[in-house]
C-alpha cells in the first residue's frame, strides 16, 4: 500500500503495531539515504554498473534492490526507459530528508531486514525507491516509500520530473563548434587577392547584341581649314564635322567574324561652300574547316568624292565626282607540317559618277568603270614560330565596262605579279608581314605601254613597351586612267603611325605619310607628304575631348597639280 503525507493540520494515520512500524520506517529512510551515492553514480556515469560494485555494496549492508543493475542491450532513448528501472528519489523541498552517514551498522541492517520481513513481506525488494511527485500536487504533498513500483515496460515513457540516468555525451568537436560572434568582421578568402587593375580603363565596354558585341562611337566637332576640299586653288572654311564609327565582334566558340564601319559628314559653317559625305564598311569571316583547312571571306564597300590627289584631273568641275568601290575576297589555307599553302581570289569593282562642270553641264565617267579579278597563290615554310618566309604569285585581269573609251583606246589589261616576303609573329611585340617583288599590267591596245614596276607591301605593328604602338603600312597600287596617251600609273604609299597612352585618361597619336606616283605614257610624277598629331582626353569611360592638327601637300611635275591644306579639329567623342 502506498500512503502520502497528510497536511500538518490532519492527524497522521498510524499503522498496526505503531511502535515497531515507526522504527521500521526510520530504518527504511536511513537505508534510502544510503542509496544516494549509488544513484548518483548511476546518474553521473554512462553505461552499466559493474557487478563487482553491486556485490561490494551488498557486503557493506546495502539492499541490492535499491538501484537495479542495467540490463545488457542498447542504451535507451530519452523517451523510453529501460525495463525494471526505478527513478531516484528527489525531495520537493530542500532539507526534507536529512543527510545520513555513508555507512550503517550491521545491527541496523539486521533490524531493517527483520522488520521488512515482518511488516513488509509483500513488498518486492527491488522497488524501494520512491517515484517523483505527480505533476499538479502541492508542495505539501509528499509521496512516501510504502508502495512497490511495477516494472517498467519498453513502451512506457519517461515521466516529467524523472532524473536521467544515461546522459548524452558531448561531441569531440563541441569545443570548436562555438557560436560565432555577430560583431566579428568577415574574413576574406585565403586565396583572395586584390582585383586586377584594368589594362585600359577607358576602352569601350561594348553593347551585347545576339552573338555579337557592338562598340559604337560618335565624334562631333568643328574643323578650321585653309583648303576646304583639298583641291588646287581651294579656299579656307570652317566646317562642321561628324564621324560615326562601329566595330562589331562575334562571340562564337569556333568561327569568328568582325565588322568595321565609319561615316564622315562635312558641311561648311562659314567660308568656302562644302558639303560631302564619305564612308566605308568592311566585314571579315574566318571559318575553321575539317582537316586543318581554314577559309577567310572579306567584303567591303566604300563611297565618297574622288580624292583631289587622283591621277585623273577633270578641268572646270564644281565638285569631285562620286567614286564607289566594291571589293571582296575568298581564300583557303592549309598547314601541312611546317608548310603553309594558301589560295585567294579577289574581285574589285570601281564605279564613277558624272562630273558637274562650271557651265552647268555634266561629264559622263562611265568609260572609267572597271572590274579587277585576281588570284594569288602563296606557299611558305615555318622556320620558327616567329618567322615564316613565303613566296606568292598573282595573276589577274582588269576589264573595263566599255570595250573602247571615248578616244578609241582598248584599256582592258592582263596582270602578273610575283613577291617574296616573310610573316612575323612575336606576339604583342611585333607581328605582321612584309614583301617585295614585281608587278606588270599589259594593256590590250598596242599604242599604250605596259604599266610595270617594283611592288612593296608591308603591314607591321611594333610595341616597344606597354601602352605604345608603332605601325607601318605600305601599299603598291596600279591605277587605271582614261587620260589621252597615258596607260596608267603606279602609286607607292606608306604611313608610319604612333599611338601612346600618356596616362589612363590621356592618349596621343601621330602619323607621317608619304606617297610617290609614277605615270606611264607620259613623263611625270607626283609627291605627296602628310603629317598629323592629335590628343584625346577622356572625361570618363564614355566621353572625351579630342583634338588634332593635319597638314598635307602635293607637288607634281605636271601642271596644275600642286596644292596644300592645313586644318585643326576640336570636338567631343562619345563611345560605348
Amino acid at each position: 500500500m502506498m500512503s502520502r503525507c497528510q497536511p500538518k493540520d490532519r492527524p497522521r494515520r498510524r499503522p498496526r503495531h505503531s511502535g515497531d512500524a515507526l522504527f521500521a520506517l526510520l530504518v527504511a529512510a536511513a537505508s534510502l539515504a544510503q542509496t544516494g551515492p549509488l544513484a548518483a553514480q548511476e546518474a553521473g556515469l554512462r553505461g552499466e554498473v559493474a557487478e563487482n560494485v553491486l556485490q561490494a555494496q551488498d557486503r557493506d549492508g546495502l539492499t541490492t534492490g535499491a538501484v537495479p543493475a542495467a540490463k545488457p542491450g542498447p542504451a535507451r532513448s530519452d523517451a523510453t526507459p529501460a525495463a525494471n528501472d526505478a527513478p531516484a528519489y528527489q525531495p520537493i523541498s530542500p532539507g526534507a530528508v536529512p543527510d545520513q552517514p555513508d555507512t550503517m551498522s550491521d545491527s541496523s541492517a539486521d533490524t531493517l531486514s527483520d522488520d521488512a520481513a515482518d511488516g513488509f513481506a509483500d513488498t518486492p525488494s527491488s522497488t524501494t525507491a520512491v517515484p517523483a511527485a505527480v505533476p499538479g500536487e502541492t508542495d505539501d504533498t509528499v509521496q512516501t516509500a510504502a508502495t512497490p513500483r511495477p516494472a517498467a515496460s519498453p513502451e512506457d515513457h519517461t515521466d516529467a520530473g524523472e532524473v536521467e540516468t544515461n546522459r548524452r555525451a558531448r561531441t569531440i568537436d563541441s569545443e570548436d563548434r562555438q557560436p560565432l560572434d555577430p560583431r566579428a568582421e568577415r574574413t576574406g578568402a585565403i586565396e583572395g587577392t586584390a582585383p586586377r587593375a584594368d589594362d585600359d580603363p577607358f576602352a569601350p565596354v561594348g553593347i551585347p547584341m545576339g552573338t555579337f558585341t557592338l562598340r559604337p562611337s560618335i565624334e562631333e566637332g568643328i574643323t578650321a581649314t585653309s583648303n576646304a576640299d583639298s583641291s588646287v586653288g581651294g579656299k579656307s572654311a570652317v566646317l562642321s564635322e561628324t564621324t560615326l564609327r562601329l566595330n562589331a565582334t562575334s562571340n562564337w566558340a569556333l568561327h569568328s567574324a568582325t565588322i568595321d564601319a565609319y561615316g564622315t559628314f562635312r558641311k561648311s559653317v562659314s567660308g568656302d561652300e562644302v558639303s560631302e559625305t564619305r564612308g566605308r564598311i568592311d566585314g571579315t569571316l574566318n571559318l575553321d574547316l575539317d582537316n586543318d583547312w581554314r577559309a577567310i571571306a572579306k567584303l567591303g564597300y566604300e563611297a565618297g568624292p574622288e580624292s583631289a590627289s587622283s591621277p585623273v584631273v577633270i578641268q572646270n568641275t564644281t565638285d569631285q565626282p562620286l567614286h564607289q568601290i566594291i571589293d571582296g575576297s575568298l581564300g583557303v589555307e592549309k598547314d601541312v607540317g611546317k608548310a603553309r599553302l594558301g589560295l585567294t581570289g579577289t574581285v574589285e569593282r570601281d564605279l564613277y559618277g558624272d562630273a558637274d562642270l562650271d557651265d552647268g553641264t555634266t561629264l559622263s565617267q562611265k568609260d572609267r568603270n572597271a572590274t579587277l579579278y585576281t588570284a594569288t597563290l602563296r606557299g611558305g615554310y615555318e622556320i620558327s614560330p616567329a618567322l615564316t618566309p613565303f613566296l606568292e604569285t598573282e595573276i589577274g585581269r582588269r576589264v573595263y565596262d566599255e570595250k573602247e573609251d571615248s578616244l578609241g583606246y582598248r584599256r582592258s589589261a592582263n596582270r602578273l605579279g610575283i613577291r617574296a616576303g616573310t610573316e612575323l609573329d612575336l606576339g604583342e611585340k611585333l607581328n605582321g608581314e612584309v614583301s617585295a617583288g614585281w608587278i606588270r599590267e599589259a594593256l590590250e591596245d598596242d599604242r599604250l605601254p605596259a604599266v610595270s614596276g617594283a611592288s612593296v607591301n608591308a603591314d607591321l605593328k611594333w610595341s616597344p613597351e606597354r601602352g605604345t604602338t608603332i605601325g607601318l603600312t605600305g601599299n603598291t597600287t596600279v591605277e587605271g586612267t582614261t587620260t589621252t596617251g597615258e596607260s596608267g600609273s603606279i602609286l607607292y604609299s606608306g604611313t608610319l603611325s604612333l599611338e601612346r597612352r600618356i596616362r589612363d585618361d590621356l592618349t596621343a597619336n601621330a602619323a607621317l605619310g608619304a606617297g610617290w606616283r609614277r605615270y606611264y605614257g607620259v613623263d611625270g610624277h607626283d609627291r605627296i607628304l602628310s603629317a598629323e598629331a592629335g590628343l584625346t582626353w577622356w572625361l570618363n569611360r564614355y566621353a572625351g575631348i579630342t583634338t588634332r592638327a593635319r597638314y598635307e601637300k602635293q607637288t607634281s611635275s605636271l601642271p596644275d597639280r600642286d596644292y596644300d591644306a592645313a586644318s585643326v579639329f576640336l570636338g567631343l567623342k562619345v563611345q560605348r
